[in-house]
């Protein structure tokens, strides 16, 4: 039996990226997938993409950063599959400057997004998940959220913050049979870390004990085993997956 079979998972962000990865991975292994993001184009591209394969696919434009849009978004989920078991709080943004630089715009647009964008969405499932009394949640953190990174107090900010909120939610959740978990990945190969330039990409790969960046594919590996099964009676922890960046 597939590890999510029967399973509605809502991902967001999840158009592109790690998102995307997590959608066809989640797809394999036999959820229904709903992708939640700002971009119509690739969105509505992967849910035909995945329906073509013979998945219940759906997507909605959201915004999270307003939690009229999440709350929208999770009642059409739920009229569309009757339930929603597994939140993937995955969708984020970088708006990258040292403190003296940074304006107030650009610190402003990365909290609403990675985390009130977090907030706004779990608040929106989550009624959902308590009615059945059961749910997996997994937010993203980053590796840069434990132990920092220049140029990032906003993005560095954000991803603290889940790692908390993550905890709070594993202690209020836990006993009403909803698992809170978070994935903090180390520097991934995505279209956010290319804009990175060649020489730092490759200091970052020669920091990386494995000596290489993650794939999508690993993070979404982890997105699942924390949505399976398997992971049952994991709640609350932070999962590095850096390639042994953090040892």
């Amino acid at each position: 039996m597939k590890r999510l079979q029967n399973s509605v998972a809502v991902i967001t962000g999840g158009a592109q990226g790690i998102g995307k990865a997590t959608a066809l991975k989640f797809s394999e292994e036999g959820a229904s997938i709903v992708i939640w993001d700002v971009n119509e184009e690739k969105g509505f591209a992967l849910a035909k993409e995945l329906s073509a394969k013979g998945t219940k696919a759906h997507f909605t434009k959201v915004d999270v950063t307003k939690i009229d849009s999440t709350e929208k978004a999770a009642k059409e989920a739920v009229e569309i599959f009757s339930t929603i078991d597994i939140l993937i709080n995955n969708a984020g943004i970088t708006r990258d400057a040292s403190l003296l630089k940074m304006t107030a715009e650009q610190w402003q647009q990365v909290i609403d997004v990675n985390l009130t964008g977090v907030f706004n969405c779990t608040k929106a499932v989550i009624p959902f998940m308590l009615e059945k009394k059961f749910g997996k949640i997994v937010n993203t953190s980053s590796v840069v959220g434990l132990y920092g990174n220049f140029g990032q107090t906003n993005y560095v900010a954000t991803k603290s913050g889940i790692i908390g909120m993550t905890k709070v939610w594993a202690r209020e959740l836990g006993r009403k049979g909803i698992n809170v978990n978070a994935v903090a990945p180390g520097f991934i190969a995505t279209e956010m870390v290319k804009t990175v330039p060649e020489n730092i990409l490759k200091s970052l790969e020669e920091k990386t004990p494995l000596g290489r960046l993650g794939l999508p594919e690993d993070i979404a590996n982890a997105y699942l085993f924390l949505s399976s099964e398997e992971a049952n009676f994991i709640n609350g922890i932070t999962l590095s997956v850096d390639g042994g960046l953090i040892v």
